[in-house]
């Protein structure tokens, strides 16, 4: 894990050895050199994944760095799961801003600390930087999963029955709520709207599911209709969905049917973080199964044909017109 030095404060390699280093995974050297050594399992392949979250587009700057880090991770880990891939294995560029100081520091290590035990993941390295702006954290995240079942975006079928876990629409919501820009909203189901967007839960407990029973799946995090549609172009089908089956919380409910932006809130804005999976028809009723008895839901809302797009029912059958369709991550503030 790389560092840089600042002469004003403790040095970075300092933060390192004290925050950092007392987590590591076997093949890190303890952060004291420039790579680490990882070897996967007998009969399993490794799956890569990385994103990058940054102050005042995925976190605002007096958010607790405990739930940014602990954000960073998890973000990494949904993809993973989308993939049918166990998580193993990250590594942290930690870009600092110019407001740091030693108490952010060890409260961001105590928050992916707390996540690396509770996911099963070890540190394995990284780099440290400070820049002229806002935080920046990058993960990069490594799981496995068994040689030649890789679950990609790529194969979804015509006749595939499309499913999706948890709720829609939560995360984007619970931004603008952070932004205090949600009328009458009481206390109860404003915290509950903050903490799903500041704290992602990855489905995890689905992966095996995903590798039995998948043709294609893919983690939401940009708009179940715009990450609807990657799915899609990748696989070179159609979907259709109808809202009346999308999954909403009892908060995000209320919202829709009070407010007509709502709709198009929870469905194109992003941080859902939840997986979109298709599944062959001969195959729905033994992963119903499968998955019926998990922490979260996992429901019906469409079905994969051929052709191209995505269409969105309305209650009445109509299709629902987007001006845009997901989060665009070359434009404006998330």
């Amino acid at each position: 894990m790389n560092s840089r030095q600042n002469s004003n404060r403790i040095s970075e390699f300092s933060l390192i050895g004290k925050y950092f280093a007392p987590f590591v995974g076997n093949g890190s050297f303890g952060l004291q050199d420039d790579a680490a050594e990882i070897v996967p399992s007998k009969g399993m392949s490794l799956v890569i994944t990385q994103d990058a979250i940054a102050e005042g587009i995925h976190f605002f700057a007096d958010d607790g760095p405990m739930l940014i880090a602990q954000k960073a991770l998890r973000v990494n880990l949904s993809d993973l799961a989308a993939k049918g891939a166990t998580p193993k294995y990250i590594s942290l560029a930690l870009g600092l801003g110019k407001s740091w100081s030693e108490e952010w520091v060890a409260d961001f290590a105590k928050g992916l600390r707390e996540d690396c035990t509770a996911f099963s993941v070890q540190l394995t390295g990284g780099d440290t930087f400070t820049t002229d702006a806002g935080f920046v954290i990058s993960i990069t995240a490594i799981g496995e999963l068994p040689t030649g079942q890789y679950v990609s975006r790529l194969e979804a079928k015509p006749g595939d029955v499309l499913y999706v876990t948890g709720y829609i629409g939560d995360g984007a919501l619970g931004l603008l709520a952070r932004q205090n820009k949600l009328d009458g909203l009481g206390n109860e189901d404003r915290t509950y709207l903050i903490d799903r967007y500041l704290l992602p839960q990855p489905r995890i407990e689905i992966s095996p599911a995903i590798l039995k029973f998948a043709t294609a799946s893919m983690d939401i995090s940009d708009g179940l209709v715009g990450d609807l549609e990657k799915l899609c172009n990748a696989s070179e089908v159609s979907a259709n969905i109808d809202v009346k089956n999308i999954p909403f919380s009892t908060t995000s409910m209320r919202l829709v049917e009070s407010e007509s932006n709502s709709l198009n809130t929870v469905l194109t804005g992003g941080d859902d973080y939840e997986i979109l999976i298709t599944i062959n028809p001969a195959d729905c009723e033994a992963f119903e199964d499968a998955v019926s008895s998990m922490s979260f839901s996992v429901k019906r809302i469409g079905t994969i044909s051929g052709g191209q797009g995505v269409k969105v029912f309305d209650t009445d059958g109509q299709v629902i017109e987007f001006n845009k369709t997901s989060y665009d991550h070359s434009g404006e503030n998330h």
